[in-house]
């Protein structure tokens, strides 16, 4: 029979197994346009805007950094949500007083 299993190696098992998806299947994604840029050339205005690929290039890199920022904002809201709850669950509680 086995234990229970930590919600520490649940959190870092999911952690390393959405860097490696991130990180290794992006770099399967397909290089055809995806549906903006494949009206902006069929309607000839596809170089008419300045080229940017903001932080990083599509690929493995920008798979990592959109998990991480993903990862990050879920722990933050997670942090404040458990410290409300515990905020509450340590108020007294009041009985109503009578009129």
């Amino acid at each position: 029979m086995r234990g229970r299993v930590s919600t520490r190696a649940v959190v870092l098992g999911g952690l390393a197994v959405a860097l490696v998806l991130a990180g290794v299947v992006s770099r399967f994604a397909s290089s055809e346009p995806d549906g903006l840029t494949k009206v902006s050339e069929d309607h000839g205005f596809a170089g008419a805007g300045k080229q940017h690929d903001g932080l990083v290039a599509y690929g493995g890199m920008s798979g990592l950094v959109g998990a991480v920022v993903v990862l990050a904002i879920v722990a933050v809201a997670v942090h404040l949500l458990r410290r409300r709850r515990a905020t509450e669950d340590s108020e007294p509680e009041r009985e109503p007083e009578s009129v």
